[in-house]
């Protein structure tokens, strides 16, 4: 049972299916990913596997060696979270008998995500490296990522709102959203504005999930996976792969 997968959207493109029908899929960079905790009921409060993805270093340190990279760009929270850091506190525990959980032993990651289990059976140990071939037996996904920012909208572009008319004796509202004000009348309205009244705004750059995307390929030598279809995000963008929990 995969937990899911962390990963960059690569691009767009089309393939040809088994009966000669060209399909439009989304390339997806799925893993490598790092398995960095494992959460218990009895010591966390929940069942979850922590991954992560992308090594934070710079394209300089990706080239050299183990001992020739420079992890100072890294903070010591996040060197703390994959290996094990000598400290007043780890000193104190270790002394009062407490073992300390164990670490990846791996570079700090950019992209960090936990994957709800609920008790079944995900097999996945601390230090584990999940690739794609995890999606190997899966038909369909969910992907969740972020949608592009397109800055501040009008009710047209953000709410798809027709306008006012286009005749004389509308002068210079033509984009107008119109009234907004609610009727005050004797059945308790205030005349206010209702709470979740569709106006201008901030225009994407918000969590989005794309659910039931049917899995056309998966590349496991190249760490790729083909779903059919758009999601959402810019090229380049980080995304969250998971078995989708839509039944069709």
């Amino acid at each position: 049972m995969p937990v899911g997968l962390l990963g960059r959207k690569v691009g767009m493109t089309q393939v040809y299916g088994e009966d000669g029908v060209i399909i439009p899929v989304t390339v997806v960079e799925a893993g490598p990913c790092t398995v960095l905790q494992v959460r218990t009921s009895d010591r966390d409060g929940y069942e979850a596997v922590q991954i992560g993805y992308d090594d934070k270093l710079s394209e300089a340190d990706k080239k050299r060696s183990a001992e020739e990279r420079n992890r100072a760009r890294a903070t010591r929270a996040q060197r703390g979270q994959v290996v094990q850091l000598s400290s007043k506190r780890q000193k104190r525990l270790k002394a009062s008998g407490v073992e300390p959980l164990p670490k990846a032993d791996c570079e700090p990651k950019r992209f960090i995500r936990e994957f709800r289990t609920n008790g079944e059976d995900h097999g996945c140990s601390v230090g584990d490296v999940l690739t794609a071939g995890v999606f190997a037996d899966v038909n369909f996904v969910d992907v969740i990522g972020t949608s592009k920012g397109r800055g501040t909208a009008g009710v047209m572009k953000r709410h798809n709102f027709a306008g006012q008319r286009a005749s004389h004796g509308v002068k210079k509202v033509h984009r107008h959203p119109g009234g907004i004000g609610a009727h005050a009348s004797n059945l308790g309205c205030s005349g206010g504005i209702k709470k979740g009244k569709r106006m201008a705004g901030q225009y994407g750059n918000a969590r989005c999930t794309v659910r039931h995307l049917r899995v056309v390929r998966v590349d496991e030598e190249n760490n790729m996976i083909l779903v059919k279809g758009a999601i959402p995000g810019p090229n380049g963008g980080f995304v969250v792969v998971r078995k989708t929990n839509k039944a069709k």
